[in-house]
């Protein structure tokens, strides 16, 4: 399998006051830090290495989680250095951890689809990037993608159109040459670089079923507990 990013530098502030103090991937959700949550996924999904690209409060994260053995991984950490380098560029920083293909999420997502499918779609589709896509239409947050025979026409976070149905389910699958001419220690946007590779034709769509979880909102966080209290007691 290949290895995961896990994009864990961002200032988290629509979290605050929690995110003050701690940094997102160690908010409790039913009573463990929710990063905590994600790696054990990871493991079971057959993940064996991960990349958390942190920033701030990142320190606290890597004495919670350390090299990844108590979670039966092997974890590394990319931090964004003096200033935040946004998503895209935490990745560029990343790639010397990753290599030449990985999965990359948010430390803020709980995305319960089968990861072995995701990267057998990604290499039989040909293309660079793959994105996991869900059918929306404007259900959990406005719809940004227009999917066709498996692949994206267009992903659009910021201009989204009536006709996209479709919505980022969070995990994508990236090669590193996506990210070649972008200049390196900058501050990039995944979702342009998304953006930019489905105007290209080269972005592959795998649609899930399985709605996700995040935490990034205090309204997604109430939904997450439930989930996972929920989940332990059936």
């Amino acid at each position: 399998m290949f290895p995961v990013a896990v994009l864990a530098g961002g200032l988290a502030t629509r979290l605050r006051p929690i995110s003050e103090r701690i940094p997102k991937a160690l908010i409790e959700v039913a009573g463990r830090p929710f990063v905590c949550r994600q790696l054990d996924y990871l493991r079971g999904q057959g993940i064996k290495r991960v990349v958390l690209c942190i920033g701030h409060l990142g320190e606290q994260i890597e004495a919670v989680v350390a090299d990844g053995r108590a979670f039966g991984l092997d974890v590394r950490y990319s931090p964004d250095g003096p200033s935040l380098l946004g998503t895209g560029g935490a990745l560029k920083r990343a790639l010397p951890l990753l290599g030449d293909r990985f999965f990359v999420l948010y430390v803020d997502s709980f995305l319960p689809c089968n990861y072995r499918e995701v990267q057998q779609a990604f290499v039989s589709s040909g293309r660079p990037a793959l994105m996991t896509v869900l059918h929306n239409a404007d259900r959990w947050d406005k719809s940004n993608v227009l999917l066709r025979n498996g692949q994206i026409v267009e992903y659009n976070k910021h201009s989204p159109r009536p006709e996209m149905e479709y919505i980022d389910y969070g995990l994508g699958v990236l090669s590193a040459t996506v990210f070649n001419e972008y200049p390196a220690n900058i501050p990039i946007d995944l979702a342009e670089v998304y953006h930019q590779l489905s105007l290209a034709g080269a972005l592959a769509g795998h649609e899930v079923r399985k709605r996700f979880y995040e935490i990034g909102s205090h309204e997604g966080l109430k939904e997450a507990e439930i989930y996972f209290s929920t989940r332990e007691t059936t």
